[in-house]
């Protein structure tokens, strides 16, 4: 493998242009399953026609590392836009939203359910106590089952506008099927973890296009927050544990 350059580097990951093509290498004992699972899942969600990365491939490199190909995307990422022109933020962030929006629109049966995989982290998160765990299980049991595609990881990082000028839609890992709204509060998470006002700004915005109820995506925020302690991100765990305390015990 000859590369270009190094495009990123992420948690047990490297990324890598090599010609008109990405390669997203992964460490040596990442496991096998989950590198399949996220071809997989970015092959999925390709079927839907949503504007992605084609996925050309999954092969292990001369070092043994296991690694997934797909088209390499020239661009600039909203993230880099809304720094660059902090003047035309909402517009941005209106069209990102329409992108959530869009993938929303989608269904691919065939996804992992978004509830199974919080369900299960919920129950293996050792760092709040079982009365905790019960609660959070049991709201996230009473939330409405949906099977729209979710993204997951959904910011502005995410999204990249081509030299074409069309958007394309990056990294498919954590993509699940389910509910909406849960995948706006992700969204609201990780964008508050980054900067407070864009986060609100995001909630608003996604409410009022989506017509749906600030407060019902307010009730998925201690869900996503427990799932996403699971990572064990120290600088995170003060707001997490926070968001944990809206569990209302009923």
């Amino acid at each position: 493998m000859k590369t270009d350059k190094i495009l990123a580097t992420r948690t047990h990951k490297v990324i890598y242009q090599v010609g008109d093509k990405v390669w997203k290498v992964f460490d040596t004992n990442y496991p096998k399953t989950d590198v399949l699972n996220e071809a997989l899942n970015q092959a999925r969600v390709e079927e839907t026609g949503l504007p992605i990365p084609r996925v050309h491939g999954v092969t292990v490199t001369e070092d043994g590392n296991w690694a997934i190909i797909s088209d390499y995307i020239e661009g600039e990422t909203l993230a880099d836009k809304m720094a660059k022109e902090p003047e035309n933020v909402e517009k941005y962030m209106k069209e990102f939203v329409k992108i959530q929006l869009e993938i929303h629109s989608k269904t691919a049966p065939l996804l992992n359910k978004m509830k199974d995989k919080m369900s299960g982290r919920i129950n293996s998160l050792k760092a709040v106590n079982a009365t905790t765990r019960y609660e959070l299980s049991t709201r996230l049991e009473g939330m409405p089952k949906h099977k729209k595609v979710l993204h997951g990881d959904f910011n502005p990082t995410n999204v990249i506008i081509g030299k074409d000028g069309k958007y394309y839609i990056l990294d498919w890992s954590h993509a699940t099927q389910g509910n909406a709204s849960a995948d706006a509060a992700t969204t609201y998470l990780l964008l508050t973890l980054q900067d407070p006002k864009l986060a609100e700004m995001y909630m608003n915005l996604f409410c009022d296009m989506s017509d749906t109820a600030k407060q019902y995506v307010q009730r998925w925020l201690p869900i996503v927050a427990a799932s996403r302690l699971t990572k064990a991100i120290p600088q995170e765990r003060e707001l997490l544990e926070k968001w944990l305390d809206v569990v209302e015990y009923e």
